[in-house]
């Protein structure tokens, strides 16, 4: 797993705060919408999103992932031709250093395809801002205590 980009100390807040670059992906701008909206700024008050990349095409993720340093990947399972599911298990065993990846499923019962995709956390449809921002958090510490 990567690390998080920059560990800055932030006011009132004991202990560092972790600044994250994500790439989301989903081929729904109102997909992309919810996630950003749900996640906010501020996932949890020791991690921060500095920048969000979207992509609504695969080939948009894959040429991103290869050129540049993200800190986590948000994957649309349910994006049309090529899911995020799909798109995650490719990633996996084709990017060196793969940043953690969570895929939105498409209910919770999907957790199996999330097990299969090789995803380090998976969320279902529709998105609730607290366990998308608890799976964020909890992908982010796991990666800074490894």
């Amino acid at each position: 797993m990567s690390s998080p980009s920059a560990v800055v100390p932030a006011e009132g807040v004991t202990g560092a705060v972790h600044q994250l670059n994500v790439l989301l992906y989903s081929d729904d701008i109102a997909t992309r919408d919810a996630v950003r909206l749900g996640v906010g700024r501020r996932p949890a008050k020791d991690i921060e999103i500095a920048s969000w990349r979207e992509c609504a095409t695969p080939a948009a993720v894959v040429e991103a992932v290869e050129k540049e340093k993200y800190d986590l990947l948000v994957l649309d399972g349910e994006a049309a031709k090529l899911g995020g599911l799909g798109l995650c298990r490719q990633l996996k065993n084709e990017v060196f250093d793969c940043p953690p990846v969570l895929v939105l499923t498409g209910r919770p019962s999907d957790g199996w395809l999330a097990v299969w995709s090789q995803c380090d956390a998976a969320v279902p449809h529709p998105i609730d801002p607290l366990t998308i921002g608890s799976a964020i958090a909890d992908l982010v510490r796991r990666g800074a205590a490894s």
